[in-house]
């Protein structure tokens, strides 16, 4: 109960969002959203205090998805730029003391791709003339592929998945989180997306749930380099920020080029 009380209400509230709210609230979510997990991100993984270093790369990876509101490709792209030329400056000006200068430059830089860069895809998926329809798609992925994988997993899961990055997951609770995640999308895109080709409609499902259990795993990664249980402690039986989102951030950049392709087939 500790762990899917709080889950149905941020689903809810992400969902209520996302369906009755302008595009302009859905964007100032996600921005808080990329912020605070950059926030975890760098405490993690640059292993200082936490202080100006950890604020300026939080502030700095920001950038591109605060400009995703434009739905502007070029802006953007010059956003992540100026996130490179941020971290570069930095890394010059205080070059002494940084510990390992290569590490830390190395290490915003997978930041912003991985966490800002992936996030504002979420942005320019909901500009998109059915963005709500295939973002409550992606949602009905990871949230089907999250529960399916934690409790088949916790009821059958015998054969570990990866147990030197993740000892708790199970093959058995990836084969049921991508079964769940993709019936659970299938189901939700026939109704919503009812113009949509079922097949594709079923590889982007499949595609998008084995996507969510590798993002999952990738944050389990970063987890266990630093040493740590969870990214926070903000969400109550849940983690921090990073902990909730981690199945999506892989998924949707792959999930807005996916739309594009079947838009140029």
């Amino acid at each position: 109960m500790t762990r899917l009380l709080p889950g149905l209400v941020m689903t809810a509230f992400w969902v209520g969002v996302l369906i009755f709210g302008p595009a302009s609230l859905f964007w100032l979510l996600v921005t808080c959203m990329a912020a605070f997990g950059l926030y975890e991100y760098f405490k993690m993984t640059l292993q200082v205090p936490v202080g100006g270093r950890v604020f300026f790369s939080a502030a700095i990876g920001s950038l591109p998805v605060i400009v995703s509101v434009t739905n502007d490709p070029e802006l953007f792209l010059v956003a992540l730029l100026f996130c490179l030329l941020g971290t570069v400056a930095y890394s010059l000006k205080f070059y002494d003391r940084i510990t390992n200068p290569l590490q830390f430059l190395s290490t915003v830089s997978f930041g912003v791709f991985y966490i800002t860069f992936c996030l504002s895809h979420l942005v320019f998926i909901r500009f998109l003339p059915q963005g709500i329809a295939w973002l409550l798609v992606l949602t009905a992925v990871t949230a089907g592929s999250d529960t399916g994988a934690y409790y088949l997993g916790k009821n059958f899961g015998r054969r570990k998945l990866c147990p030197n990055i993740s000892p708790g997951k199970t093959l058995e609770g990836a084969i049921g989180g991508i079964t769940v995640g993709t019936l659970a999308a299938v189901a939700l895109g026939i109704v919503l997306l009812p113009e949509m080709n079922p097949l594709f409609l079923t590889i982007v499902a499949f595609t998008l749930s084995l996507v969510s259990i590798m993002g999952d795993l990738v944050e389990s990664i970063i987890k266990r380099s630093a040493g740590v249980k969870d990214s926070g402690t903000l969400l109550v039986g849940h983690g921090g920020v990073l902990d909730r989102i981690d199945s999506m951030l892989i998924a949707a950049p792959l999930l807005y080029y996916l739309i594009n392709i079947e838009v140029l087939i």
